[in-house]
C-alpha cells in the first residue's frame, strides 16, 4: 500500500511539471490575428484616417508579420524581398533561439501597424493582455523574448522602408486648388472638406510599375446643356436612381458606404458617425473569408499580405486618375443645374468623382482573394453588423465587387460609368499583383 502511495506521488509529480503548452492553441489561433486586424481597424477609425491612408497602416503592418511567417516556414512561404519595390532585404532571425512565429508575426502587426502613420502605443493595452493571457497559459519567458526580438527586428526592417514611400513628403505638399469651371471638382455638402490626398498618386508604388501603368481612358466629357447628350444622361441617371431606391437598394448602398467620418447636420445641430473605410472593410472580409475556409495561421497571414498590397497600389492607381481629370461629382451638378435641393443617399466624399475609389479598390481585393481562395467562394459579409447595418451574403468576391458598382451609383455619389471603369482597372492591378508576386511556394 505504501508503495503504491509513493508510485501515485511521483506520477502526480511528474504531471505536475508537464509544462503547460495551452499557450500554443491560443497565439498560434489565425482567429487571434483576425482580431488583431480588427483591433488595428477600429484605431485607423478612431483617428479619421481617409481610405488610402489606412491602406498604408494595414499593408506595412501585414508585410512585416508575413516576413516573420516566411521566417517560420521558408519551404512554404517565399519573402517579399526583392519583389516590392525598394524592399531588398529584411531582417533574418537569430539561429537557435526560441522563437514562436506566430506570437512574433502578431507583435510584429501590432508594432509597424500602429508605428507606420501614428505614434506607438495605440494599441500597447491590447498587445499587453494577449501577453498577460499567453502567459498564464505558459508561455515561456525565454520564448516571449526572443519572439519580442525578432519582431522588433523584422519592424525596424518594415518601418525604414516605409519612411521612403514619399508619404513624409505629400504630408507638406501643395494642396488642391479648387477653381470655378462646371466640370472640375468642387467641395460638396455638409462638410465642404478639401480635396483629400491630392498627391497620393506620388506614393511609391509595391508591385505594379507606376501609377499610370494601367490606363483610363477620358471621362464622359461634360455638356449639361444637350439632353441628349451622354454626360447629361448620366446625371439623370444617378437622379433618377436615386430618387426611387427600392428597400434593397438602400441597404446594398448603406452595405458599401464604408464612409470613416460622416457629418451629420440636424438644424443647428451636427455630429459625426464613423464606419470602416472602404480599405477597412475589406480586411474584415479577409478575415471571415480566412475563418470560412479554416485556413491556418501562416495562411491567414499571407491572405492579408497579399490583399493589403492589392488595395496599396489600387489606391495609387486610381487616384493618378482622379487627380488628373479632377471632374466634378453628380451632387454639385444636379444642384447647379436641375434642383438645388437635390442631395444624394450617401454623403458624397472629398474627392473628385472619376474614377470610383471604391469600385476600383474593392475589384483589386476580389482579385487578390480569388487567388488566395478560388472563385465560387461563397460567404457571409458580417462587416456592418456592429454599424447596425445586416449582414449580406456572396457567392464570390468577383460578386461582392460588383454589386459595390451598383452601391455607388444607387447612393448618388458617383455615375455609373466611373465604377464600371474602376472595377476594371482595378481588376487589373488585382490580377497583375496576383500573377506578379510569389509569396506560396
Amino acid at each position: 500500500m505504501k508503495r503504491l502511495f509513493v508510485c501515485l506521488c511521483m506520477v502526480a509529480s511528474l504531471y505536475s511539471c508537464k509544462p503547460n503548452m495551452e499557450y500554443k492553441a491560443y497565439l498560434h489561433d489565425p482567429q487571434l490575428f483576425s482580431n488583431t486586424v480588427h483591433e488595428l481597424n477600429d484605431v485607423v477609425m478612431g483617428n479619421n484616417f481617409p481610405p488610402m491612408v489606412a491602406a498604408r497602416n494595414y499593408t506595412y503592418g501585414a508585410i512585416a508579420a508575413y516576413e516573420i511567417i516566411v521566417a517560420g516556414y521558408p519551404n512554404q512561404y517565399q519573402s517579399l524581398a526583392g519583389q516590392l519595390h525598394g524592399l531588398k532585404e529584411v531582417s533574418k532571425p537569430i539561429a537557435n533561439t526560441p522563437i514562436d512565429f506566430q506570437l512574433a508575426a502578431l507583435l510584429a502587426y501590432i508594432k509597424v501597424g500602429e508605428a507606420v502613420t501614428f505614434p506607438e502605443g495605440s494599441l500597447q493595452e491590447y498587445k499587453d493582455s494577449i501577453l498577460k493571457l499567453a502567459r498564464n497559459k505558459g508561455l515561456p519567458k525565454n520564448m516571449e523574448e526572443a519572439s519580442q526580438t525578432f519582431a522588433d527586428s523584422m519592424s525596424e526592417s518594415i518601418l525604414r522602408w516605409s519612411k521612403k514611400d514619399n508619404y513624409a513628403e505629400t504630408r507638406s505638399a501643395e494642396k488642391f486648388t479648387v477653381k470655378d469651371e462646371p466640370s472640375r471638382w468642387v467641395p460638396t455638402p455638409p462638410m465642404y472638406a478639401q480635396a483629400a490626398e491630392p498627391h497620393w498618386m506620388d506614393i511609391r508604388t509595391m508591385a505594379i510599375d507606376s501609377a499610370t501603368q494601367f490606363s483610363v481612358p477620358p471621362p464622359i466629357p461634360f455638356n449639361i446643356t444637350d439632353k441628349k447628350s451622354k454626360y447629361y444622361q448620366q446625371v439623370m441617371a444617378v437622379k433618377n436612381a436615386t430618387d426611387s431606391l427600392t428597400n434593397e437598394q438602400k441597404q446594398i448602398a448603406e452595405f458599401w458606404d464604408d464612409n470613416p467620418f460622416k457629418l451629420n447636420v440636424s438644424g443647428h445641430v451636427m455630429f459625426a458617425t464613423k464606419k470602416f473605410s472602404p480599405s477597412g472593410h475589406w480586411m474584415s472580409v479577409i478575415g471571415i473569408a480566412a475563418k470560412t475556409a479554416k485556413a491556418d495561421y501562416a495562411a491567414t497571414v499571407y491572405a492579408y499580405a497579399k490583399t493589403s498590397i492589392a488595395l496599396f497600389d489600387a489606391f495609387i492607381q486610381c487616384w493618378q486618375v482622379k487627380y488628373t481629370y479632377n471632374t466634378v461629382r453628380p451632387e454639385t451638378v444636379i444642384n447647379k443645374y436641375i434642383d438645388p435641393n437635390w442631395r444624394p443617399y450617401l454623403q458624397t466624399p472629398s474627392f473628385p468623382e472619376y474614377t470610383c475609389g471604391h469600385s476600383s479598390i474593392s475589384a483589386a481585393a476580389a482579385e487578390a482573394l480569388t487567388d488566395v481562395y478560388g472563385d465560387h467562394f461563397a460567404y457571409k459579409d458580417s462587416t456592418e453588423l456592429e454599424f447596425g447595418i445586416p449582414n449580406r451574403s456572396f457567392a464570390s468576391f468577383r460578386d461582392a465587387a460588383l454589386e459595390n458598382n451598383f452601391a455607388r451609383f444607387y447612393g448618388g455619389i458617383h455615375f455609373h460609368p466611373s465604377c464600371l471603369l474602376g472595377s476594371a482597372t482595378g481588376k487589373k492591378v488585382g490580377l497583375f499583383i496576383a500573377k506578379k508576386l510569389k509569396m506560396k511556394k
